[in-house]
């Protein structure tokens, strides 16, 4: 390892543990998530402000572009995927409809169901996007480091999959 990546790994180790000693053993899990949350939604934030868009944003034009089994997503598959209930779903799709970024539009066979579609628009944001985002994750990887980056990212998608996590059990 070069001299300048063994110092900035020492240097990464060192803040982790002065940070660690720091933390309360009391410390609420959900504010230190949410702390964290803005931090790095800033961080990501800053990254994509060139085009325009939010890294919120920038989440469900990449959730839209996978689409779903079946074609394109509807809004229970989307607000699902995103952890998200519809109503706050709804809200977010306004900016990026607006934008043209995407198109919402009824299921012929069932008027209940909603799909949500990238325009051309919104799939040219996207992969300009997704060049920004790469530099992003390179970056935080590069501060952090890529094997505990990739721990977290663990760690954050099994929190968000539990579905032990939706309500609490009534005593």
């Amino acid at each position: 390892m070069p001299p300048t990546s063994r110092n900035a790994a020492i240097g990464r180790t060192c803040a982790i543990a002065r940070v660690s000693s720091q933390v309360a053993h009391n410390a609420c899990t959900c504010a230190s998530l949410r702390k964290a949350s803005r931090r790095v939604s800033q961080f990501y934030d800053s990254a994509l402000a060139p085009l325009g868009i939010k890294s919120t944003q920038y989440s469900i034009l990449s959730e839209v572009a996978r689409g779903s089994i079946e074609g394109p997503v509807t809004m229970r598959e989307l607000a699902t995927s995103m952890v998200m209930d519809r109503s706050t779903l709804g809200h977010n799709l306004k900016p990026l409809e607006r934008d043209d970024l995407v198109t919402l539009r009824l299921s012929p066979d069932d008027r209940r169901k909603r799909y949500v579609e990238l325009t051309r628009r919104g799939k040219s944001t996207l992969q300009r996007a997704r060049r920004l985002w790469r530099h992003a994750e390179g970056r935080f990887e590069t501060i952090f480091g890529k094997k505990p980056a990739a721990q977290l990212r663990a760690v954050l998608l099994s929190i968000a999959g539990n579905n032990e996590l939706n309500s609490l059990p009534v005593d």
